[in-house]
Order: C-alpha cells, then structure tokens, then sequence
C-alpha cells in the first residue's frame, strides 16, 4: 500500500507493507535514532511525535500515519541540543541508549505542562525506562532545563 507522510517537515510517499510498524519504517529511512528495547511499549525508546504528541512507534501500523506529520529527534536538533546540555551537566546521560526517547517525552512535556511540579513530571515521563541510572540526576536536568527556559535561559 502507498502511505504519504511527513516526517521533520519533509514529505515522504513510500510503498509499504500494511503489518510495517512505524518504528520499523522510520529505521528503514535512515532515523536511527530510534531504538526498541522492551517490544511491550514499556521503555519509551521509541518514542516520536505524531502530529505533535509523543507516541510510541513501536506501536503504531505504519499505514495509520497516512497524512500526518511525524517528528524524530533528527528533526529536534535545537532543542534536543539545548536539553541534552543540560543532562550532561548532571550527569544524566550516562549510556546514551533511552537519551532520544527520554529528550523526545520531555520537550513534549515542555509544550504540554505549564511549570510542572516534580510529581506531575515524574507522571508524564512514567513511560520512559533508563536501566543505568535512578532518575536523580534527570530530574535534576529537567528541573534545571525548565527553570531556565521560564527565564528565558533555555535555548
């Protein structure tokens, strides 16, 4: 079947199979940024933003993006930079391995939630999964990330 997309603002009209997932998909065009590490949507590897709203593309059909508008981390590139600096400062980047998952959830975090107290972050980021840290020095990078961008610091 023929799916037209766009993916980081670009069009996109391939030929894929209907049972194609979209993590899969994306890989196949080159955004390797995107890793599956549970195949039960549990981790937040995964994770891109369907019209705006992070999702686990480990989970959706492909063919069900017809028409929308699809964003990875390659297509973030500011604003994964601008956060990522802020995790490495607290040490939060250890592996590297969940980091575009995890960057991907908090700067949809960042559009959604108006100053967030630390359980209402901890509620939205419950779908990502970091095997080599204890989410210490994340929030600590999240609360710095968010303090900053409210004065103005951020970016």
């Amino acid at each position: 079947m023929q799916i037209n997309c766009h993916i980081n603002e670009k069009p996109y009209n391939q030929e894929i199979e209907p049972d194609l997932f979209l993590i899969d998909f994306l890989r196949d065009l080159g955004f390797l940024s995107l890793k599956q590490g549970c195949d039960t949507t549990n981790c937040g590897l995964c994770t891109v933003w369907v019209d705006q709203k992070p999702r686990l593309s480990c989970a959706i059909l492909t063919a069900s993006i017809q028409g929308r508008q699809i964003t990875t981390i390659e297509g973030m590139e500011k604003e994964a930079t601008a956060f990522g600096r802020f995790m490495a400062d607290e040490g939060a980047d250890q592996c590297g391995f969940c980091s575009p998952g995890f960057i991907m959830t908090v700067l949809a975090m960042e559009k959604e939630l108006k100053d967030p107290n630390e359980e209402e972050i901890k509620q939205y980021l419950s779908g990502n999964l970091c095997r080599c840290t204890g989410y210490v020095s994340q929030m600590r990078a999240i609360t710095k990330y968010l303090r900053a961008l409210s004065s103005g610091r951020g970016r």
